[in-house]
């Protein structure tokens, strides 16, 4: 059965940091571009970032430059985002998602994804 879970979210203060990772299982990642998306109460699901099948291409929203970083780590089969100087507006619920890709480049930010995990909560607040 193929499953993306997500781990790492959890109550942290403005400014402070987190870290998420996607697992896969049922399947490996090598030929899937992996994206983060969120959504926030009442708001529509957002593109965070994705990352290629290779791991050469990423792409952020405005919203999280200079503070998010994606990475994949293939052997372990799993993707991580790195999040710094969260602030407020960053809560959400987090969801990754996996596309099967023959494009080494392919990382689209948009929901054109086949898999995805169940999510995971993150709160910034003081």
């Amino acid at each position: 059965q193929l499953q993306l879970v997500e781990s790492g979210g959890g109550l942290v203060q403005p400014g402070g940091s987190l870290s998420l990772s996607c697992a896969a299982s049922g399947f490996t990642l090598d030929h899937y571009a992996i994206g983060w998306f969120r959504q926030a109460p009442g708001k529509e699901r957002e593109g965070v970032s994705c990352i290629s099948r290779s791991g050469g291409n990423t792409n952020y929203a405005d919203s999280v430059k200079g503070r998010f970083t994606i990475s994949r780590d293939n052997a372990k089969n799993t993707v991580y985002l790195q999040m710094n100087s969260l602030k407020p507006e960053d809560t959400a619920v987090y969801y990754c998602a996996a596309k099967f890709t023959v494009f080494q480049s392919m990382c689209p930010m948009k929901d054109a994804y086949e898999h995805w995990g169940q999510g995971t909560q993150v709160t910034v607040s003081s």
